[in-house]
Formats: structure tokens, C-alpha cells, sequence
């Protein structure tokens, strides 16, 4: 009879204990539970208010920029046609020949020193030519828009990674919240 009455104490003990575990495994199952809700609350929210909110702002965006372009191009064409209208020849009246001699005659030589180029030096148009183009070049890069906004593309930009960097933390919390119940003393 003694032994009968010590397994019933025994088989009541480890009641207790079953209990325990089940309280502890209710406990983080709850909390994963409330963890997941949050997500599915907050996915919700992102899904419902902030994606059309971005996808209005990039609309407002694209339709900015193709007016930029618009205004852009537009400056262009008239800065060239004003270039174009300046460059044409304006007519100028001429002398009528007259039919007198000429006093003195041209000759062949040269009056010009030795170290210097004719005007009608191949080399000396063309470096003159490529001067002026420089010259141009610098003008029409002074007239022109360029973009101060930065790009926005990558994966933190789309992916969210202040996000994923607080679920990170929020899983991890849990885990060692877990190996720390698992580990404790069970106490009667």
C-alpha cells in the first residue's frame, strides 16, 4: 500500500510540471501569433495607404520630368534657331569696279617674318576652327538642365530594409526569449 500511495504522489507531481510547459509553449505560441497579426495588420496598411500614395508621388514625378523635357528641349530649339539666325550673312553694298591702273604691281614674296603663319595656312584654319568650336561648345554646355535629383532605385529602396532590419531584431528577440524558457528551472 506504501508503494501505491508514493507512484499516485509521483504520477501528481509531474502534473504540475506538464502544465508548466504547456503555459510556457502557450505563452510563445501567443506571441508568434500577436507577432503575425501585427504583420498581416501592417502589410495590410502598406498595401492599402502607402503603395498608392507612392505610386501617386511617381506619377506627380514622371509628369514633372516630362515637362522639365518639354521646357527643356523647347529652350534648345529656340536657342538654336537663334544661333542659326545670327550666323546668316547679312548683305552689305559693294563698290562698283572702277577702271582705273593700278599703280604698282603685287610681288611674289612674302612680307610676313619667317617663325609666323600665312591666314592661309591649312594648320592655322584648322586650329582657328577648332577654337571656335570649343568656344561653342562651352556656350551651348552653359544652357543646358541638368538633373540634381538622386536615383531611386536598389534593393533598400524596394524591399524596405528599415523594415526587414526590425523584423530581424523582433525574431531574434523571440528566439532567445525561447531558449531562455526552455532553459529555466521549472519551480513546484
Amino acid at each position: 500500500m506504501f508503494e501505491d500511495n508514493d507512484q499516485t504522489q509521483f504520477e501528481e507531481e509531474e502534473q504540475p510540471a506538464e502544465e508548466s510547459s504547456n503555459r510556457n509553449f502557450f505563452i510563445i505560441a501567443g506571441i508568434l501569433i500577436g507577432i503575425v497579426c501585427l504583420s498581416a495588420v501592417g502589410l495590410g496598411y502598406y498595401a492599402l495607404r502607402v503603395l498608392p500614395q507612392q505610386a501617386n508621388v511617381r506619377a506627380d514625378q514622371e509628369s514633372t520630368l516630362v515637362a522639365q523635357q518639354v521646357d527643356a528641349n523647347q529652350t534648345l530649339t529656340a536657342f538654336a534657331q537663334s544661333e542659326m539666325l545670327s550666323r546668316t550673312p547679312i548683305a552689305s553694298a559693294t563698290l562698283p569696279p572702277t577702271n582705273t591702273p593700278p599703280v604698282a604691281q603685287a610681288s611674289p614674296t612674302s612680307t610676313l617674318a619667317a617663325g609666323v603663319a600665312s591666314p592661309s595656312d591649312p594648320q592655322t584654319a584648322t586650329v582657328a576652327a577648332a577654337l571656335t568650336q570649343a568656344a561653342q561648345a562651352q556656350l551651348t554646355v552653359t544652357f543646358l538642365p541638368t538633373s540634381t535629383a538622386l536615383p531611386t532605385s536598389g534593393f533598400a529602396d524596394e524591399a524596405g530594409l528599415p523594415g526587414l532590419v526590425a523584423m530581424t531584431i523582433a525574431l531574434v528577440v523571440v528566439i532567445l526569449l525561447a531558449r531562455r524558457l526552455r532553459a529555466a528551472p521549472t519551480t513546484r
